[in-house]
């Protein structure tokens, strides 16, 4: 009987105990490569949210400012453009500031700085401070006051 396997191209079977885990490599390996690359898009996509967020919001602080000339309303617009991005208005810091004095003349150029540090996620406080885990974000918009502006 063995000939016949043996002429017909069938090679007799080996029990190495290797059967079955090429799936259970696969299974690891695919987990080993897929979580980092989870984490990494996570973050990116945290910040670039937090990118647009300060982006928007020193655009909407600048407008507000060179319509009212008010640092309280200008901000306000900037939490609440931080606030439409799911970036938390607590940590960002609003600067606006212009070239000449006073800065709410008609066609003075005032220049809005936003700026926030990101968190990456699922990643607790206590590490987060040890090992420096906040990417700095900042957007920079510079508006005219209307030159044609009632004083």
């Amino acid at each position: 009987m063995s000939y016949y396997r043996r002429s017909r191209g069938v090679t007799p079977h080996r029990d190495d105990g290797e059967r079955g885990s090429a799936i259970v490599e696969f299974f690891w390996l695919g987990i080993l490569l897929l979580v980092p690359l989870v984490y990494l898009l996570l973050s990116g996509f945290a910040v670039q949210s937090a990118a647009y967020g300060v982006t928007q919001a020193a655009r909407e602080a600048g407008r507000m400012y060179a319509l009212e000339g008010d640092t309280g309303a200008a901000t306000y617009a900037a939490h609440v453009a931080l606030h439409d991005q799911g970036v938390d208005p607590g940590s960002v810091v609003v600067q606006i500031g212009c070239a000449q004095s006073p800065c709410f003349a008609p066609g003075n150029e005032v220049t809005v700085r936003v700026s926030t540090t990101v968190r990456l996620p699922f990643l607790p406080a206590v590490f987060a401070d040890m090992a420096n885990a906040a990417i700095p974000v900042e957007g920079v918009h510079t508006v005219t006051v209307d030159r044609f502006r009632e004083l």
